[in-house]
């Protein structure tokens, strides 16, 4: 209760709280980022060696705790004090303590836009459930953005979690009421589903997976279904402004799908903190 009050009256000690935490879990969300599809994959071949009864084989521990991490080249574990979050990166230079390796600059970013989310969430939402619950969706996100962009997969094990807290905490009327919830969630994911099977009957390709419906349905079941038209409209224009780019200057193969997930992600973020104004604005401008 102390805390609750020392940040109620001190809003910058606040952000510098969450600054730091968004910090820490962005550290965390790397490991989550390149394991998670790693272990979906091992237990995929697992189930697949029983089903067609071939010898099951044995790997070591792989989760996101085991083993621990370590330099990709040279297998040196990383020591807590090489693994501060960017202040580590600077002080490394960017290097491998022991072999000089380079380490991406990929790792201190998304530590580094975790933070930012994580500290635009706080000046936009008063301390509280409504401003913990919208952090835990913006590092969900991230998250899931990143894993479809290396993978193309949206994992059912962060999604299908989201879906379901998102119906529960309607019920407290945090973001949305129950009603609307639950018809956003069923509308978010028919919506994408509908256009999957249109694009599937004209073309016989697919251009979208599963996990987009699902993604869609989160924000459904979080912020309503009032938010579903905004949402996919921005994340269409900007998915197709990013895909012809891609196309032009950096001569991507159109053959080889563009992840959706991440311009999803990006727009249900933007309607959770600014979706009342997106929305105003939008219908101002069809003339409603």
């Amino acid at each position: 209760m102390e805390l609750a009050a020392l940040f109620q009256a001190e809003p910058l000690l606040l952000v510098i709280f969450v600054g730091i935490m968004g910090l820490l879990v962005g550290s965390f969300l790397n490991v989550v980022i390149y394991r998670l599809p790693v272990m979906m994959e091992n237990e995929w071949r697992q189930e697949c060696e029983e089903f067609l009864e071939l010898e099951i084989t044995h790997v070591a521990p792989f989760n996101l705790m085991l083993p621990l991490s370590c330099c990709q080249k040279c297998k040196t574990q990383i020591r807590p004090w090489q693994n501060i979050p960017v202040i580590s990166y600077l002080l490394l230079r960017g290097k491998c303590a022991k072999c000089k390796q380079t380490i991406a600059l990929r790792y201190p970013l998304i530590e580094a836009l975790t933070a930012i989310c994580s500290v635009i969430i706080s000046l936009h939402f008063e301390y509280g459930m409504e401003l913990l619950l919208a952090l835990l969706l913006t590092w969900a996100l991230i998250a899931l953005s990143f894993i479809d962009i290396d993978k193309q997969l949206l994992p059912d094990s962060i999604t299908l979690p989201l879906i379901w807290l998102g119906l529960f905490i309607s019920i407290f009327e945090l973001y949305s009421n129950t009603v609307d919830s639950i018809i956003g969630a069923i509308a978010g994911y028919l919506s994408l589903w509908s256009v999957y099977q249109l694009f599937k009957l004209f073309t016989g390709k697919e251009g979208m997976g599963y996990g987009d419906f699902k993604l869609l349905a989160v924000f459904g079941a979080w912020l309503g279904w009032q938010f579903i038209p905004i949402i996919v409209l921005l994340s269409s224009i900007v998915g197709a402004v990013i895909g012809i780019s891609m196309v032009i200057f950096s001569k991507h193969n159109r053959n080889v799908p563009i992840p959706f997930g991440p311009y999803l992600a990006t727009a249900g973020w933007l309607a959770l903190i600014w979706g009342e104004d997106i929305n105003q604005m939008y219908l101002t401008a069809i003339g409603f």
